[in-house]
């Protein structure tokens, strides 16, 4: 709500961010957006919450990260009112990121048949971890491919993506590109 904004000292409303992520997507239909919410902050109430996942549908978002508040040493935000429970605070988590990973799953679907540049980050017996410019390293999921010879740690890739889950894509090396 714009009293929860105001107090954890964010000046953008849901609405205005919406328009911001259809603009975006406008503009570059590829673009991949990830945030990071606080669920449980003083102030927040279900109604609140329930405005959250109603934003998290409608923007679609790529990658999302959501933590619980938590009393922090010397924090302004300890002296606001209506604190909100930590076990609710802890369950509103849960249902964000469990809202998340269908919208994830939505999402990277719509990369399979693609083809992406690539980072190798992980090389092991069985398989390659690389990451596009999508995926943020050690946050978010990966590309998961098979070995190939003589490659290593920092190599650039041409992937064609074949699968994904949740949270992961999973491809392999090609040489062609689906990019015109």
């Amino acid at each position: 709500s714009p009293k929860v904004l105001r107090q954890m000292k964010r000046p953008a409303s849901g609405e205005d961010n919406l328009e911001r992520v259809e603009s975006w997507r406008a503009l570059c239909p590829d673009i991949a957006i990830r945030s990071t919410f606080i669920v449980g902050f003083p102030g927040e109430t279900d109604e609140d919450f329930q405005h959250l996942l109603e934003f998290l549908q409608n923007a679609k978002l790529d990658r999302v990260g959501c933590f619980s508040y938590s009393p922090v040493e010397g924090a302004t935000a300890n002296k606001l009112a209506d604190p909100v429970d930590p076990d609710l605070a802890e369950e509103r988590r849960e249902a964000l990121m469990a809202a998340q990973a269908c919208i994830s799953l939505e999402r990277l679907q719509l990369r399979v048949g693609t083809t992406c540049v690539a980072i190798i980050d992980e090389v092991t017996p069985t398989e390659m971890i690389a990451r596009s410019y999508a995926e943020s390293p050690e946050v978010d999921g990966v590309i998961r491919i098979n070995p190939g010879q003589d490659f290593k740690v920092g190599d650039q890739v041409l992937i064609k993506i074949t699968d994904s889950d949740a949270y992961d894509l999973f491809g392999e090396l090609t040489t062609e590109s689906d990019q015109s």
